[in-house]
């Protein structure tokens, strides 16, 4: 596999670790087994080489399509690299995830990183079946334009009204310009008639065709606190969360208490809320900074709201540096299917 040129550098230079793993996490749902996943350079070109068991199926191709990272895709034999056709599951444009720029994004490599291996902690990653997918920390909605590409349903939540308001005012100018089928409504966010915040609801189709037939995808945005989440959304109707955690003194929640300034009494206050409309054999993936909140701290959280993490492996390996104060790393947990 050759790397995906980033524009970050501090992000490029984790990327061939980062794919090791997210590679080795495919890998448990491929027909074929993968082994000797190594950083190897060619030809004075950095490459991540790996070996099938046996040559690798359509579906098989199909799923490494979808790698974070993946820019090409080889088959080396006797010196010689033979290009290999991928099929990556981009539903719309590239721009969709790339032309927001401001301080603080998550890179969007990464964001897709966290939502594959979210996904593949599922019994059915990569299927036909449009599922859905919560952010509930959305910032302005790199998670939620992932999920998009995808062809999933999306629904996000921030306190923030400035996010709000730059998302909506963002994903409206691109179905517009991108002449999306789509419907667009905003509003108060009500719940008992106690005022929440305000709500985005799109109804949307990439293909006009899907749009008249009424196969149609939904982007909710409510700008509202994360601790609200079971009063916004359905018991278990969420088949996957991934959301990107605060990384230092940032606001996630001011529900009662005043302001959460810790990501520590932000999570462990919020997953549980989360757990609550996850799907039983549903699956949360969280990224979140290492220095702010140990690994085993966030790891007891997830286990006392009943979700199986995993551990060991790849899934170890996903830590990397962000800048000088922030070491990000992800976790990912399921709910047990009973």
């Amino acid at each position: 596999m050759l790397v995906y040129p980033s524009a970050n550098r501090v992000y490029a230079a984790s990327s061939p670790a980062l794919l090791r793993a997210e590679l080795a996490v495919f890998g448990a749902g491929l027909a074929a087994e993968l082994s000797a996943i190594e950083e190897v350079e060619l030809g004075g070109v950095g490459y991540v080489r790996f070996t099938s068991s046996a040559p690798l199926g359509e579906r098989d191709l199909a799923l490494l399509s979808n790698v974070s990272s993946l820019y090409a895709l080889f088959e080396l034999g006797e010196g010689v690299l033979r290009p290999v056709p991928v099929t990556p599951l981009a539903k719309a444009d590239s721009d969709l995830l790339t032309i927001q720029k401001y301080a603080g994004k998550t890179n969007e490599l990464f964001t897709k990183l966290l939502v594959n291996v979210t996904l593949l902690a599922t019994a059915d990653p990569f299927s036909d079946r449009p599922k859905y997918l919560l952010d509930p920390l959305c910032g302005r909605g790199t998670t939620l334009n992932q999920a998009m590409m995808y062809g999933l349903h999306a629904t996000g939540l921030d306190v923030d009204a400035k996010d709000f308001e730059a998302y909506e005012a963002f994903i409206k100018t691109w179905l517009r310009n991108k002449r999306v089928k789509h419907t667009a409504e905003s509003g108060q966010l009500r719940r008992n008639k106690v005022r929440l915040g305000r709500r985005l609801d799109i109804e949307y189709a990439l293909d006009k065709e899907a749009y008249k037939a009424g196969d149609t995808r939904k982007l909710t945005y409510f700008n509202a606190d994360t601790l609200t989440t079971d009063e916004v959304l359905r018991a278990n109707s969420c088949d996957v969360i991934v959301t990107d955690a605060p990384y230092g003194v940032q606001h996630g929640s001011h529900r009662e208490a005043g302001l959460q300034r810790s990501p520590r009494d932000l999570l462990a206050a919020a997953v549980p809320v989360w757990t609550r409309v996850l799907k039983p054999g549903g699956a949360l993936g969280i990224s979140w900074n290492t220095t702010v909140l140990p690994r085993e701290e966030l790891v007891e959280v997830l286990r006392k709201a009943g979700l199986d993490v995993r551990e060991g492996g790849p899934w170890a390996e996903f830590a990397h540096r962000v800048d000088q104060a922030i070491l990000r790393d992800l976790v990912v947990a399921v709910k047990p299917a009973s």
